[in-house]
């Protein structure tokens, strides 16, 4: 047996897909919208296996930290400035402008 998805993971892993181009969201946003701790998004995210169509690099911490990458912090870097997103010491500056929440 292996690896069985928490029964909320693919409603995150839709929520994730509308994130926009150059716009990030919160795991903490995530989480209030469908009723989960934001660990537990983060949890859910880490078992990403479509990293391409699910572009999980977008999810960032409230605290503006960049949080866990699958394929490690350098590349959700990379991901996240090639999208517009800036950062300086591991933290996003344009951070409020950047969040879109799911109400």
């Amino acid at each position: 047996m292996g690896y069985k998805p928490p029964p909320k993971s693919e409603q995150v892993f839709r929520l994730v897909q509308k994130i926009p181009k150059g716009k990030i969201t919160t795991y903490k946003e995530i989480g209030s919208k469908l009723g989960l701790n934001p660990r537990e998004v983060g949890r859910i995210l880490s078992k990403n296996e479509d990293l391409r169509r699910i572009k999980c690099y977008k999810v960032v911490g409230t605290n503006r930290e960049i949080g866990g990458y699958r394929l490690g912090e350098t590349e959700k870097i990379r991901k996240l400035r090639r999208e517009g997103i800036k950062i300086k010491k591991g933290k996003i500056v344009n951070f409020k402008e950047k969040v879109i929440k799911f109400f």
